[in-house]
């Protein structure tokens, strides 16, 4: 199997070789002059000039064969690479497709991310207002408590002050 497969391109190397050199100037100037020299054979009477046309389109209609054989393996090779690269192209678009696909459910995301965001921005602003509030209820509180301190340290001193009074009120009538 090998063989064959090495064989066959040797075989496609050579039919390659032949393709680009029937399409390139250097052979269209061999034409040129084979068939310019064709043609002077019989004016130089060198060849009779049936026995020329004969051999000459005998030839030309052989090299016409062999082209349209090297043309259709052109073609043939033509045809299968843009095959390849028609599926390529499928597989891009199936890929691109994909893409897409990724990049609306990544977008879908990003939306429900961004509502997430704006939902904690709002609980955070409740809380530091919550804060502010509890701040402001819980100064409130410890002004109303030292005020009430104060009231009764007042309200202490006074009492204790009768106590004393009372004190000495009653040691004084222990007294007498």
């Amino acid at each position: 199997m090998k063989k064959y497969s090495e064989k066959t391109d040797t075989l496609e190397k050579i039919a390659n070789g032949i393709t680009w050199w029937i399409g390139s100037i250097p052979s269209l100037i061999v034409h040129t002059l084979f068939f310019i020299i064709s043609f002077l054979l019989p004016l130089l009477h060198i060849v009779e000039f049936d026995k020329m046309l004969l051999i000459l389109t005998t030839v030309v209609s052989l090299e016409a064969i062999y082209l349209a054989i090297f043309i259709q393996m052109s073609v043939n090779k033509s045809h299968e690479k843009i095959e390849d690269i028609q599926e390529d192209i499928e597989e891009i678009s199936e890929d691109i497709e994909d893409i897409q696909e990724d990049i609306e459910e990544i977008s879908e995301d990003i939306e429900e991310i961004n509502e997430d965001i704006e939902d904690i921005q709002e609980d955070l602003e409740e809380i530091n207002e919550e804060e502010d509030e509890e701040d402001h209820s819980e100064r409130a509180k410890n002004v109303m408590l030292k005020s009430n301190v104060s009231s009764n340290k007042n309200e202490i001193k006074t009492l204790k002050d009768k106590i004393h009074e009372l004190q000495n009120k009653i040691d004084e009538m222990n007294k007498e």
